[in-house]
């Protein structure tokens, strides 16, 4: 017999944003979702599926919601949900639907299950929220904003003022980039390699700005296209490398803007 306290230890109460989903069986749903306390869980939702459940509406695609959940042996089982905050504006514009796809399959591929990661967590909070609500001009802006902290969190900031070779300070000069050595040479050290290329200074002083600066600050800035397009170049040239792998949601982006 099962006691009134197992029961309760078998139970856990966490926040909760749905980064995926797949069907599972007739009528359940497995999540991807993250969390504060816990970090990444994939989790069994139990007749979401059907028309009459209850808890569907709170376990779609990037809410924020609050979770009870059960121990199970194989995952863990929802067994309660309630919506903290739906972020509609995702699902009623394609472009933001894009980033929002984007922004949750950067964190699941830069996070492993049950490490929690709290600031990880608000990131991702804040920046579905801006994509939710921002005027649309700032969206790349809010999503650049976002790789560099995440690259920040998960211990891959790039070096954007010291020498990554000599260690000197970096001047305002066309220096050179490279993936392999996690950020910037200095013109002694960067010229002539091989996998490294020239960064224009423009472009080195927008990339400082953006991972110095709030967000408030940030948001400010007003870029040319082809500024921006070279910051999320070179932005995706991290993202690509550390996760040897390209995005899959990259191409889903690049639909929408064709």
């Amino acid at each position: 017999m099962t006691t009134t306290g197992e029961h309760r230890q078998r139970l856990y109460r966490t926040d909760a944003i749905v980064l995926k989903r797949r069907d599972y069986g007739e009528a359940d749903r497995l999540l991807t979702v993250f969390t504060p306390e816990r970090g990444k869980l994939v989790l069994l939702a139990k007749g979401v599926r059907k028309t009459l459940s209850r808890k569907a509406g709170h376990v779609e695609l990037f809410t924020h919601s609050t979770l009870l959940v059960a121990k199970g042996r194989t995952w863990d089982i929802v067994s309660q949900a309630e919506t903290v905050e739906p972020f509609l504006g995702l699902r009623e514009d394609l472009a933001r639907t894009g980033y929002a796809y984007y922004v949750a399959e950067l964190l699941d591929g830069f996070t492993q299950e049950h490490d929690a990661h709290p600031p990880m967590f608000h990131l991702l909070r804040e920046t579905l929220s801006r994509l939710a609500t921002l005027e649309a001009a700032v969206l790349p802006l809010a999503v650049r904003f976002f790789e560099l902290r995440l690259l920040a969190l998960a211990g891959y900031q790039p070096q954007l003022f010291r020498c990554v070779a000599c260690q000197q300070p970096l001047e305002p000069v066309t220096n050179y980039l490279s993936y392999a050595e996690g950020g910037v040479l200095c013109p002694r050290d960067g010229e002539g390699r091989v996998d490294a290329e020239p960064l224009p200074l423009p472009l080195f002083k927008v990339l400082r700005f953006l991972q110095t600066r709030e967000w408030d600050e940030v948001a400010r800035l007003s870029l040319s296209p082809g500024l921006l397009s070279e910051v999320e170049r070179v932005l995706q040239g991290f993202l690509v490398y550390y996760l040897e792998r390209n995005l899959r949601s990259v191409g889903f982006l690049k639909a929408i803007r064709a």
